[in-house]
């Protein structure tokens, strides 16, 4: 392997010679040498944004030149569309502010930029970072990410199953089923109410996802160092954010106190939170179809999910809920990572919280997991459900819990006392109520209705 050297404050180093970057970004990958998780791709494309911004600010405000600027914008932007993803080699385990991987972005962006305008222009500090710090710039180019990747990815998945339940909805109604509650026989309801609560429950998450990014949208650029804005112009944060916001159509803005904006990482606690509700959803509706869909033969079988591949090694022709088991994985993966994020944000000391680069992995692997599992569940799962009406029926007119109508008839005393009858005795209800006279045949058709029992 050819390398050149580079030099900087601490003295000289080697570098491959194929490479972007320069010395900060390779002592960084020869002393954090921790797991094999590398910064996300969704960080460095929001960062290149992000530098592409600052560049026109600067320009703006007369602190490089046109030349310059032009040079850090078109590599940027070929850094947006995916280009040299492998010059970004950091590990999430690396310093805590993030401070490598912003350098990382400058180093590559510099040594670009000259290479294509065959000029010395560019100083990763002097020039790509002019009017930031790392500390103002990774909590930025967090909010970005998480911003960005929630509303293009995970927003239009939620849109998705939320109108695929919708169609479900429609597609039953009228078909009435036993309820439960505590995994024990309840009364009745439709099986489109059962479905709406689906709905509903992505419907709400949508709503507390949408609220949760208002703070999100807040973005830290202009605080530099320690929130005080030591080099960088008085209005330089209004003019990055309308640059982001105006490419995204995302509405960011400044975070008002800058102090707040580099120690606290609530934001990202509020949206994680966000999150773990839509897990906790998932793994509710999930679990619901898997035991819905339970059988086919000995479980509770009132409704089928596609065949879509062979479920067992040694059981032939055995199906497995396997879309369920994956998002209920996620979701229990997305837990976990909330409560680390919960833990990370708590360690702001001072003026900077130095557990960003956890909180940015975390977020993106919440949010990314969500997106494709949702998504993964809706396409091959939810849309080929269909009721089993012979399995719902049997069950419905098998329950002893019909016997709950006849509580404003017979007394709840006389109707439990039906109902443990029936139970002990291997009756049906109707069965138990005429053995024990408490109505009349008659009277019992008249009063126990299924559909007399949804009044809503």
């Amino acid at each position: 392997m050819k390398t050149r050297i580079e030099k900087d404050c601490l003295g000289e180093i080697e570098v491959d010679s194929t490479k972007y970057w320069k010395s900060q970004t390779q002592r960084s990958l020869e002393n954090f040498k921790i797991g094999k998780e590398l910064m996300p791709v969704s960080i460095i494309k929001s960062f290149a944004l992000l530098k592409k911004a600052c560049a026109l600010a600067n320009f703006h405000f007369n602190k490089i030149t046109d030349e310059q600027c032009d040079a850090i914008v078109t590599i940027c932007e070929k850094i947006q569309n995916g280009l040299y993803m492998d010059q970004f080699p950091l590990h999430v385990w690396q310093t805590g502010s993030g401070t490598q991987t912003n350098m990382n972005l400058n180093e590559v962006i510099s040594m670009l930029g000259n290479e294509y305008t065959q000029k010395n222009i560019l100083h990763p500090n002097d020039t790509v970072n002019k009017s930031q710090s790392s500390n103002d710039t990774f909590p930025a180019a967090l909010h970005i990410m998480i911003a960005t990747k929630i509303t293009n990815e995970l927003l239009p998945v939620l849109d998705e199953i939320i109108m695929v339940l919708k169609r479900l909805e429609k597609e039953n109604e009228g078909i009435i089923k036993i309820g439960r509650t505590h995994l024990q026989d309840a009364t009745p309801l439709y099986l489109s109410q059962e479905i709406s609560g689906y709905r509903s429950m992505f419907e709400h998450n949508k709503k507390q996802i949408l609220q949760a990014l208002d703070s999100v949208y807040e973005l830290a650029c202009g605080a530099t160092a320690v929130g005080t804005g030591i080099n960088c112009p008085k209005g330089f944060d209004k003019v990055v954010d309308d640059i982001i916001a105006t490419e995204t159509k995302i509405p960011f803005r400044p975070d008002d106190n800058k102090f707040h904006a580099l120690t606290s990482k609530d934001a990202c606690v509020f949206i994680s939170g966000a999150l773990k509700s839509l897990a906790a959803n998932c793994m509710k509706v999930a679990n619901d179809i898997r035991w819905l869909a339970s059988g086919p033969r000995c479980g509770i079988g009132e409704i089928e999910i596609p065949a879509n591949e062979p479920g067992s090694s040694i059981m032939p022709g055995k199906v497995n809920p396997t879309q369920c088991e994956a998002l209920t994985m996620v979701s229990v993966q997305v837990m976990g990572n909330d409560s680390a994020i919960g833990f990370a944000a708590s360690q702001g000391n001072f003026e900077l919280n130095v557990f960003m680069p956890l909180i940015a992995y975390n977020l993106d692997q919440s949010i990314q997991l969500l997106t494709d599992s949702i998504h993964s569940f809706t396409i091959h799962c939810l849309t080929g459900l269909k009721p089993n009406k012979k399995v719902i029926e049997e069950n419905l007119n098998n329950s002893l819990m019909l016997v709950t109508c006849l509580n404003p008839v017979i007394g709840y005393e006389k109707a439990g006392q039906a109902s443990q009858y029936a139970y002990r005795n291997g009756l049906t209800l109707k069965e138990a109520i005429l053995e024990l006279k408490l109505l009349t045949e008659e009277e019992f058709d008249e009063y126990v209705k299924p559909e007399n029992m949804i009044t809503i």
